[in-house]
């Protein structure tokens, strides 16, 4: 089922009981979700757009190598892929991480962009949103060692989605970049979408496809 909107800056309308915060930014019917923990690790305080800090910028050009985004920076194009956290709200001056409590009370926000979005692959970036993501949908958690060096640019199946979890941007060390970009260029010569074309049990020719 597509999504029927021109928004690009949350277009699901969310609103956390914060008062400031990065809703989620891109194309809000995305094959790539790219997920990180809170503004305060990765950017948008000011531009109110996940991934602007300045180590995300790395990782905005190394996604726009392979295809990913159209044009990097604050306001990035992207055509495809969709930029949000799991915690949205800005953290308050010297507030630090947030706690488990908070995250635990964004979780239905970001749950129910996930599955409005309906991304065929899930890109969580440093440890706290891979584990995130390998626990809630994978059933890989546990199974797989949570060594980002190691899952950087790597493939894991999940319930519904493929992850491929990416380490922090600000922790790249020489060909971190480039093996991320080759993975995502593999990834996209192949089939890598879920779906089935429940039309042949309608009336008519006309295809449909779901997740």
């Amino acid at each position: 089922m597509e999504n029927v909107t021109d928004r690009v800056s949350n277009p699901f309308g969310m609103r956390p009981p914060c008062e400031r915060y990065v809703p989620g930014y891109g194309d809000a019917n995305a094959d790539f979700h790219v997920i990180g923990d809170h503004p305060g690790n990765y950017g948008g305080e000011s531009s109110e757009v996940p991934f602007t800090n300045d180590a995300s910028l790395r990782l905005q050009e190394a996604l726009a190598e392979a295809g990913l985004l159209e044009e990097v920076g604050e306001r990035p194009e992207m055509d495809g892929t969709f930029l949000s956290y799991l915690y949205m709200c800005v953290p308050g001056d010297g507030a630090g991480e947030p706690t488990g409590a908070e995250y635990g009370s964004m979780e239905r926000f970001f749950d129910a962009e996930v599955r409005a979005i309906a991304a065929h692959v899930l890109l969580p970036v440093g440890e706290r949103a891979t584990r995130h993501v390998l626990a809630t949908y994978t059933a890989r958690y546990g199974k797989v060692p949570l060594d980002m060096e190691r899952l950087h640019g790597s493939e894991v199946l999940g319930t519904g989605w493929l992850v491929y979890p990416i380490e922090n941007p600000a922790r790249w060390e020489a060909g971190d970049r480039e093996h991320l970009v080759e993975a995502l260029e593999r990834l996209q010569a192949g089939d890598f979408r879920r779906e089935v074309d429940l039309g042949r049990f309608g009336e008519g020719d006309e295809p449909y496809f779901v997740r």
